[in-house]
């Protein structure tokens, strides 16, 4: 009878496509994993992969054998995390990515309640404003915008990624604000450039009405993080295009004003984003389910879209960052699946 351990050691390898990514998901070291496969190689007297020193992949017999276990791994994966949750508390190491700035605004204020709700759970939480692969680097969710949808993953929508354009009272003065999107060519533009594929995009700006215009910013700026172009705005160095979310603290102080305040950009939704499974871990299903009840009964998302009224947007925030939840265990509505599902 083979054991959890080899199969499962197996299966995660052959998903990922390495040991030392199946190694971070299993939170065990590459060579356990690598000696586990082994073993299970022994077992049936069969090659389950060829190995290469850049990857693995499935022989014949390896494909049939994944096809024929994945499911019921799976089930009893369900089955084991079922009975551990019914007898016991969320607990064990919270990994989560999110970018800097939403991170420390909108999700780091929750934390306190958070833990002190589950004290059995650990947050280990990195702020990085990129694409992370969820599943391979381990972590339990992700939280952000703009996120290429992979199979295996579900999102959950937390507010809209309304785009705007501001700048700074000194930078205006003296200048005649635009009239329209067409108008933001004459101003220095501070654009935000890929790090992924170094080319600075591009952002039409749409209105009411449904009328959409481009916005053609002279790229004098070029930064790869949406903070550094906000502070440069608020620094008086021109126009840039910023997320609502990311520029209503600055447009509270009156640091940065917007232009042309009838036209935004839908860069879609900020969501949060966590593996498809029959069940989630317990730690990961609560943190979902506590980030979301915040986000919902502050009505958080209404204050970042591009049309909010600024002072209403900036009174519910500050409810927002003292907020409690209320103390029932009652789930809301469940996510919906991504049609990427397997």
């Amino acid at each position: 009878m083979e054991t959890l351990a080899n199969l499962e050691s197996f299966v995660r390898s052959a998903e990922t496509g390495g040991f030392s990514a199946a190694a971070r998901r299993l939170s065990l070291t590459p060579a356990a994993v690598s000696r586990n496969v082994a073993m299970l190689e022994r077992n049936l007297g069969i090659r389950l992969f060829q190995r290469s020193t850049r990857k693995l992949t499935l022989t014949e017999a390896g494909e049939r054998f994944l096809h024929a276990i994945r499911s019921n791994l799976d089930e009893l994966q369900a089955a084991i995390a079922s009975v551990a949750t019914d007898r016991g508390e969320p607990a064990g190491v919270l990994k989560v990515s999110m970018g800097m700035t939403f991170g420390i605004e909108y999700i780091l204020p929750l934390l306190p309640e958070f833990l002190k709700r589950y004290p059995h759970v650990r947050a280990d939480w990195q702020f990085e404003n990129r694409q992370i692969d969820l599943i391979a680097e381990g972590f339990d969710a992700a939280i952000g915008g703009g996120i290429e949808l992979p199979p295996g993953l579900v999102s959950r929508v937390l507010a809209p990624a309304h785009i705007i354009a501001v700048a700074s009272p000194f930078y205006l003065k003296g200048r005649t604000p635009p009239a329209d999107p067409s108008g933001l060519a004459l101003f220095d533009g501070i654009v935000m450039r890929s790090s992924k594929t170094r080319r600075v995009r591009e952002r039409p700006m749409r209105n009411a009405a449904g009328d959409e215009m481009a916005v053609p910013l002279k790229p004098t700026i070029a930064f790869d993080d949406p903070e550094a172009m906000c502070q440069a705005a608020v620094l008086g160095m021109g126009v840039t295009q910023i997320i609502m979310a990311h520029a209503l603290r600055h447009l509270e102080s009156g640091a940065l004003v917007r232009l042309v305040p009838q036209w935004y950009a839908d860069a879609g939704p900020i969501s949060i984003y966590y593996a498809s499974r029959t069940l989630m871990p317990a730690k990961t299903r609560v943190f979902v389910d506590f980030v979301a009840e915040a986000f919902r009964r502050q009505r958080l998302a209404e204050c970042v879209r591009a049309h909010a009224d600024i002072k209403s947007a900036g009174s519910t925030r500050d409810r927002y960052r003292n907020w409690r939840p209320c103390g029932c265990t009652q789930q809301i509505a469940p996510p919906v699946e991504s049609a990427c599902d397997p």
